[in-house]
């Protein structure tokens, strides 16, 4: 005897909700998801069969008890990702069945109008294809306050329903859908077509509960196209696995490949390159040291040579430190006199009034006459530049 479709849904929800806390690699973890999903698969046949969804429907056309099951290719896309995989090629079979599931997920809601226009341009708006980081982060901030929001909402209908778990953050998204369907046997083993409805307030508050949960599984389906659509695209440009035997012989090739290269390091002639006797390849770039000699070498030419052959390998000075001073006093580069020893000695102007002293002396006379015209020309300076004529600055 078949299962309604809520007890059905039920179970498969339980399962997939006892799976999240365990280590997804362990078998016992794994037979939880393989149980789910056979009842998932099993469930999106029967609800096909019944045409609970038509196109031409709205979302008000669609009753309560059957607004649960729009979850159903959310979930099913949710554990076909916890599916554990060995091989590249299946783990990209599951990603793109599960991308297929979240996209009429997605198609469906915006097709009943469950999302508001608003929040379907945020979440469509993905963070990796902004290049400005500021943007990036403003969107990320954006998303994140939505799904909050939404979040508390639910929290408050399901406190109002005295539902448990009643606080969002403890339970998963699973506990949280399978929470929306009928509890008791009374319940579960009614018709779904059934047009006979709950209390009128009850039957409103969960009505808000599972539109604010489908809201909510829109974001979480739209962020997780984004990563999938991410992974599908690594998972492409990696290259093809080799097989055992290829691997094996790629391996001794290059052992025996390493091996000829550490024999010719030990050999005194330079290894011999493969492709002829080229030296520059077709971009003109050296394949191989070489020296130009000229076209017939001299006996000098080589007697040069070999005298080099135990010269050193760095450039022999060709004058000694004092030698090079000496020239370089000789250009001007130094400096001389100054410091303490020159501090007692007279100065130029002092200097010349001396030697004008040196009466009854052509020497003398000489400096005489040039003192004098030393403070002529001193003279005519101080008459034609008087004293502040130059600054022009701070007059008033």
């Amino acid at each position: 005897m078949d299962l309604p479709l809520p007890a059905l849904f039920q179970r498969a929800l339980s399962s997939v909700s006892q799976s999240v806390s365990l280590p997804t690699i362990d078998d016992s973890t794994q037979a939880l998801i393989s149980s789910s999903l056979s009842d998932l698969n099993t469930l999106a046949s029967r609800i096909t069969a019944l045409s609970l969804f038509s196109p031409n429907e709205t979302v008000e056309d669609v009753s309560t008890r059957d607004l649960v099951f729009l979850f159903v290719p959310f979930v099913m896309a949710e554990v076909e990702g916890r599916v554990r995989t060995l091989e590249m090629e299946e783990r990209l079979s599951r990603l793109l069945r599960s991308q297929r599931l979240l996209q009429s997920f997605v198609e469906m809601l915006e097709r009943y109008d469950i999302v508001p226009e608003s929040e379907r341009s945020l979440y469509e708006t993905h963070a990796s294809s902004i290049t400005d980081p500021a943007k990036r982060r403003e969107t990320k901030i954006k998303q994140y306050k939505q799904e909050k929001e939404i979040r508390s909402k639910i929290e408050v209908l399901q406190k109002r329903r005295r539902q448990v778990p009643t606080t969002v953050e403890s339970s998963t998204d699973f506990d949280l859908i399978a929470s929306l369907l009928p509890s008791s046997p009374t319940a579960s083993s009614k018709n779904i077509n059934d047009d006979e409805e709950e209390d009128s307030s009850t039957d409103e508050s969960l009505r808000l509960t599972t539109l604010l949960l489908l809201r909510l599984c829109y974001a979480q389906a739209q962020s997780s196209l984004e990563s999938m659509k991410q992974e599908v695209e690594l998972l492409r440009s990696m290259p093809p696995p080799r097989s055992r035997n290829e691997g094996e012989e790629r391996g001794g090739r290059e052992r025996e490949k390493k091996k000829d290269e550490g024999d010719d390091m030990w050999k005194l002639d330079p290894p011999i390159r493969r492709g002829g006797d080229a030296l520059l390849d077709d971009a003109g770039k050296p394949l191989q040291p070489f020296t130009i000699l000229p076209s017939q070498p001299t006996a000098t030419h080589r007697a040069q040579l070999q005298s080099q052959v135990f010269s050193p390998d760095h450039r022999l000075p060709t004058m000694t430190v004092d030698e090079y001073l000496e020239i370089e006093r000789g250009r001007g580069k130094f400096i001389s006199g100054g410091g303490p020893a020159s501090e007692a000695l007279p100065t130029s102007s002092e200097q010349l009034a001396i030697d004008s002293e040196q009466d009854g002396t052509k020497f003398g006379e000489e400096k005489a006459e040039e003192k004098r015209l030393k403070e002529e020309n001193w003279a005519r300076f101080v008459e034609a530049n008087p004293r502040g004529a130059g600054n022009t600055m701070n007059r008033g």
